[in-house]
């Protein structure tokens, strides 16, 4: 039986395909504390250049066929060299005989392509937006092999209370096509349970359709729902383009085979990463260990992420004598410019001193100064964090600002970032360790 199971999976039919989304090819750029000409410049190149590395990806694995699910352009009316280079790699994707089938985003509708740049290649099939829904299908060696279906945005904005997957089904697809293939693709531009606002969906609904895998854009983070199966998934933008946007971007090499799971593999297509760095420098003995510290894991971090270059946002931790040194007036400019310095494919954008100085805090209680009372009511505050929680909850409320959602421990945070002001301010325990 097992034998038989095995051949079942081997024999079977099998396709593979690239799913990328939000390209937002002609976006400007933003997200920088700290200007610089170079890094902008750089920016600027950034996303035509994830956008031919997804070209390249589907060039080099030698795929079925591509799905782009929305925001494929930033503006609702792109320029003609941001179209132009949409089309290019259409082109080389053409002579490579691999079809396109794209939607719409909330970016980029419907109205927006109806303008004088030209035609797209033969090989570009755009699902409909609106209401109705859109099928094509995919055949190999002349046999129909995946119904690929879906829906845009005809508009910037999806009606409030309709569901953009509605009507998007393998049996509708089936029943407009008069054809059943073995694979059924569904694309969409929604934010499914992930943004309220822009076309949710539930889930149940789109796992209800038929379809073996979902394409979705408009979430610029890689997301999957099953991970023995993914039927469901945000490929993510292609290119960060501001600090919101940390960590690996790119697309799925997707693989959907008879009588056996789906396979999905991440493909890295951005060359410049956004990275929140945390750096633990209680360690370290003077500012060059630190700049040294910090370099030894932006390195690791690019390596995780397989990518050219990095912008980082670098926030320094820990307990340090050094922290005094810190605050000293332009040693921690100082220390980012030489972080800066020591390799010119990362680009720290900001360096944030989140460190506190050693406090003995045996001493000070016994001395029963201003600093023993403010420790024993701090203390007092750690032992009572829900009725702490509960007076800022009125605070918010009663200033009109809504419920605060803080745990306690983002309390305890809180309270231990105060209590290094606090002593910063005294200038106390600076030689206390």
């Amino acid at each position: 039986m097992l034998a038989a199971s095995r051949y079942t999976v081997a024999m079977g039919q099998s396709v593979t395909f690239i799913h990328a989304a939000d390209l937002h090819l002609g976006a400007p750029f933003k997200g920088l504390r700290t200007s610089s000409g170079k890094w902008a410049r750089r920016m600027m190149e950034a996303i035509p250049e994830a956008y031919e590395r997804v070209i390249d990806a589907a060039l080099e694995h030698a795929v079925d066929f591509v799905v782009i699910a929305g925001d494929i352009f930033d503006l609702a009316h792109p320029s003609y060299a941001d179209y132009s280079c949409f089309v290019d790699g259409l082109n080389r994707l053409d002579a490579a005989g691999i079809p396109v089938y794209f939607c719409t985003g909330n970016h980029d509708p419907y109205t927006s392509w109806q303008h004088a740049y030209g035609k797209l290649p033969a090989n570009a099939h755009m699902l409909p937006a609106g209401d109705d829904p859109g099928y094509f299908v995919f055949t190999r060696d002349g046999e129909p092999l995946v119904l690929v279906g879906g829906r845009g945005y005809y508009h910037q904005t999806w009606p409030y209370g309709t569901s953009i997957a509605a009507g998007i089904t393998r049996a509708a697809g089936e029943e407009a096509t008069g054809v059943q293939p073995p694979f059924a693709v569904g694309v969409l531009h929604t934010g499914l349970d992930v943004d309220p606002i822009k076309a949710p969906v539930d889930p149940a609904e789109l796992l209800a359709s038929g379809m073996d895998y979902w394409a979705l854009g408009h979430i610029h983070s890689p997301k999957v729902y099953g991970d023995d199966n993914p039927r469901i998934s945000f490929s993510g933008c292609i290119q960060g383009r501001a600090m919101k946007d940390v960590g690996a971007r790119g697309v799925n090499l997707v693989t959907l085979t008879q009588g056996a799971p789906n396979r999905l593999e991440f493909i890295p297509t951005a060359s410049v990463v956004w990275e929140r760095v945390k750096v633990d420098v209680s360690a370290c003995e003077t500012l060059s260990d630190m700049a040294y510290a910090v370099k030894e894991e932006l390195f690791r971090l690019n390596g995780a992420a397989a990518c050219d270059e990095m912008i980082e946002r670098i926030t320094l931790t820990g307990v340090t004598p050094l922290h005094q040194v810190l605050r000293q007036p332009g040693v921690l400019e100082d220390l980012r410019l030489r972080i800066n310095e020591s390799y010119d494919r990362f680009f720290c954008d900001a360096l944030i001193d989140r460190t506190a100085m050693p406090i003995d805090r045996e001493k000070l209680m016994a001395e029963g100064l201003f600093p023993a009372v403010f420790l024993q009511v701090s203390e007092k505050s750690e032992e009572d964090g829900a009725r702490e929680i509960a007076y800022l909850q009125q605070e918010f409320i009663d200033r009109g600002i809504g419920i605060s959602n803080i745990s306690n421990k983002a309390l305890r945070k809180i309270e231990q970032r105060a209590e290094s002001l606090v002593f910063d301010l005294l200038g106390e325990g600076r030689d206390a360790q």
